[in-house]
């Protein structure tokens, strides 16, 4: 997937189970962001600063999606166990990661394995791809503070918006 696509058609089911289609989240700017796994410590990090934001995003029109191939009833535990306020779906067949491009080969101390690369895509009301991340860091640190990848993407989705 690249900037100016279309987000595929998809239905998968969220964390209480409720399939959830591409078409249903089409009419407000999305955030679809995809995530190795459940209760990580980096993946937690994530889906905390997603959703601390959630009020931001929301004044701005945007739903905040997040996607990894974790079972459903994974998603339920790691949303109850840390007050998660977003969306999250099960992609156990990894077919919107693949087709987000976020499914491939990753390398770790020196061995290679198929998986999920850090991935968020910003999509407008018509589900046209806006902005894409890939390979993101969570949290980036520089001299001076501490850059949070949610708060990159709100500000992009302000910019974008005008």
């Amino acid at each position: 997937m690249e900037k100016g696509d279309i987000v595929p058609e998809f239905q998968l089911p969220d964390q209480n189970g409720t399939t959830v289609s591409s078409g249903d989240l089409r009419g407000s700017w999305l955030v679809l962001y995809f995530y190795p796994k459940d209760s990580t410590s980096g993946c937690t990090r994530e889906a905390l600063d997603f959703s601390a934001l959630k009020g931001e995003f929301q004044e701005e029109g945007c739903r905040i999606v997040g996607v990894s191939p974790d079972p459903v009833e994974s998603h339920a535990r790691f949303a109850e166990k840390n007050g998660l306020g977003i969306t999250l779906l099960s992609d156990t067949e990894k077919a919107l990661l693949k087709e987000a491009g976020a499914w491939g080969t990753k390398r770790n101390y020196g061995r290679e394995y198929e998986g999920v690369t850090r991935t968020t895509i910003l999509a407008d009301p018509s589900g046209q791809v806006r902005e894409i991340w890939r390979s993101v860091k969570v949290r980036r640190k520089t001299k001076t503070c501490e850059i949070l990848h949610a708060r990159t993407v709100l500000e992009r989705l302000r910019e974008l918006k005008g």
